[in-house]
């Protein structure tokens, strides 16, 4: 495992100090009280508890060796890969290539499953109303979710 950088600055909070050191605040704060990493000092003006340069140094060097504050033989779980963000799905556009009468099967199934039952002649008469122009381009979800709301009002 390869040593973190120091950090330059003179005081860091404990929070920074987990994460300098690769460990969530609660196992730092855990490992703290075990006496593994050194306790922080109370800074005077903001009576936080922080670590020095020196206790910054000492934290790192714990990390490295294994060898706890207190003398004791100290093993870390393996660091976790840096988790990637999800790549968020392209919404797919709905398109008009299919015959009149079974245009709207996957919108009224979309519907069925939301607890509301609609016809094709329903859901073609609400997509007119509230889409003149047509629903080329729209992302499927915001549709569904429209005239769901359409219809829905519609029974009330």
């Amino acid at each position: 495992m390869s040593v973190p950088e120091p950090s330059k600055k003179a005081f860091i909070s404990v929070i920074e100090m987990a994460e300098m050191i690769g460990l969530s605040k609660s196992r730092f704060h855990s490992l703290i009280r075990t006496g593994v990493f050194p306790k922080p000092v109370l800074h005077e003006s903001c009576k936080r508890p922080v670590f020095d340069l020196e206790l910054q140094q000492k934290c790192l060097e714990i990390r490295a060796t294994g060898i706890g504050n207190n003398g004791q033989p100290v093993i870390f779980n393996r660091m976790r890969a840096i988790r990637r963000p999800r790549r968020q799905r392209q919404a797919q556009p709905i398109a008009n290539d299919r015959p009149a009468g079974d245009q709207h099967d996957d919108l009224v199934a979309a519907l069925k499953s939301l607890g509301l039952t609609a016809t094709n002649e329903a859901v073609a008469q609400a997509i007119t109303q509230i889409y003149p122009s047509g629903v080329e381009g729209m992302e499927s979800g915001e549709v569904i979710r429209r005239v769901f709301l359409h219809l829905r009002a519609k029974k009330k």
